[in-house]
């Protein structure tokens, strides 16, 4: 009787345990820079159609998580971060629900590089483990957990990377099966795929006079039958292949000489590239070239309106046939393009806010983060422009405020240097 009293119980306390494991995760979490699928695209749908005048309500606002431009990821209950706290560059994890911190853990000292504010990188979230680039080139993976180092590489001194310009190494990690994409800029590793385990390097791609890495994060297209990595350098937008790193095309009219910052839309065999400084946008179909290799053929490069079609950073979003961002140099006007033609569809110069903007899509519509810490929200249509609420961040910064807007699990998680804002976004039921 007892024994079986003695089974019942740890059947009991186990299926407790994978319970609260289970529920630790959301169903909308948002692991990775860009979301998912690093497209800027959230799945999640039953949320806020419109928002009052003050803006939706505030759940919760957590102050003193060190200053930086990192957009965080939301996984397994936990929100995550990167920072600069006094002379150290750190990596922390907060309570999903409360804002609470539940670690911190320092990976470098504070870096050398302009905006030096803090940390640029988005964490990427990948089971136990989650994986950051620091500001000087500290690649870094830990347990999720408890923040506890596994393994630790700089760009410099293991691969003599470089960045194109003095900001500081920016892009988030992208995790693909048991290898870590990352962007030392370096010509004889310009891009080096990591064992994810244990740091160790597979492979290694070289590319001459590529000019160092740019502040974009690696995507990952299938064109021309060929997986490959995509990725902006510093005079180029590149496609390496997936296997051993070889350069399989690179494309470079529309690269700026300053940095080149917005992640490239892939989709099928086209990919979709813009930067700022006036260099403006492009769209090129990657055609396989007989001989194992990718030709990058241009569609349209829209040099006469590269003033005007810009996206500095903050980000796209392709729905459907259309593009969403925020369009000028320092500017965030939303603006949509018809992206297998160039067509503008609409642009509206009067919106509120100012300075460039981070877009976000979920549930019918686009999230506009001003660099100002205005936020909007749209219609997703290429209908026309269609303001559905606006409102500013409580106790904005006064600084960029650059960080991209997440939605996750029924919250809009906004960050704004060292504070962290957790709103409601999800619509009564």
């Amino acid at each position: 009787m007892q024994k079986n009293l003695l089974r019942l119980a740890l059947i009991v306390s186990f299926g407790s345990v994978i319970a609260a494991n289970a529920s630790a995760q959301g169903p909308y979490d948002w692991n990775q820079f860009r979301g998912p699928q690093r497209d800027g695209i959230c799945k999640e749908t039953g949320l806020l159609q419109t928002w009052p005048k003050e803006g939706p309500p505030l759940v919760w606002k957590t102050a003193g998580i060190g200053g930086g431009y990192s957009t965080p990821s939301i996984a397994n209950g936990k929100i995550f971060g990167m920072s600069y706290q006094a002379d150290n560059e750190t990596v922390w994890a907060l309570d999903e629900k409360n804002g609470a911190k539940i670690w911190e853990t320092k990976i470098a000292i504070k870096g050398k590089v302009g905006y030096n504010e803090g940390s640029r990188c988005t964490p990427t979230v990948d089971g136990k483990n989650l994986y950051v680039v620091g500001v000087s080139g500290d690649v870094v993976c830990l347990e999720s957990a408890e923040g506890k180092i596994l393994w630790q590489k700089n760009f410099a001194k293991d691969f003599k990377g470089k960045m194109m310009s003095g900001w500081g190494f920016s892009e988030s990690p992208l995790i693909d099966g048991d290898m870590v994409i990352v962007t030392p800029g370096a010509d004889d590793a310009t891009l080096v795929a990591l064992d994810k385990n244990t740091g160790k390097t597979i492979w290694a791609s070289k590319i001459e006079a590529g000019g160092g890495a740019g502040y974009a994060s690696v995507v990952i297209s299938e064109a021309g039958g060929i997986k490959q990595y995509i990725t902006w350098l510093g005079k180029c937008i590149v496609g390496v292949n997936a296997k051993d790193g070889k350069l399989l095309w690179r494309y470079g009219a529309n690269a700026n000489g300053t940095a080149n910052i917005p992640t490239a839309i892939v989709k099928n065999d086209l990919v979709f590239c813009s930067t700022g400084y006036g260099k403006g946008t492009a769209l090129v179909r990657l055609i396989p070239d007989g001989k194992g290799g990718i030709e990058a053929k241009e569609v349209y490069y829209l040099k006469e309106q590269s003033k005007d079609i810009q996206n500095h950073h903050g980000g796209m979003v392709l729905l459907g046939d259309h593009v969403y961002f925020g369009t000028g140099h320092n500017s965030g006007v939303p603006c949509c393009l018809e992206m297998t033609t160039g067509k503008v569809v609409w642009k509206e110069e009067k919106r509120p806010g100012s300075g460039s903007a981070g877009v976000l899509y979920a549930d019918g519509r686009l999230y506009f983060r001003n660099q100002d810490a205005t936020m909007n929200l749209l219609e997703a249509t290429p209908k026309g422009y269609n303001l559905l609420g606006s409102f500013k961040l409580a106790e904005p910064s006064g600084k960029a405020s650059w960080p991209h807007p997440v939605i996750a699990n029924g919250r809009l998680i906004i960050r704004d240097q060292d504070k962290i804002f957790s709103y409601s976004v999800k619509a009564a039921q």
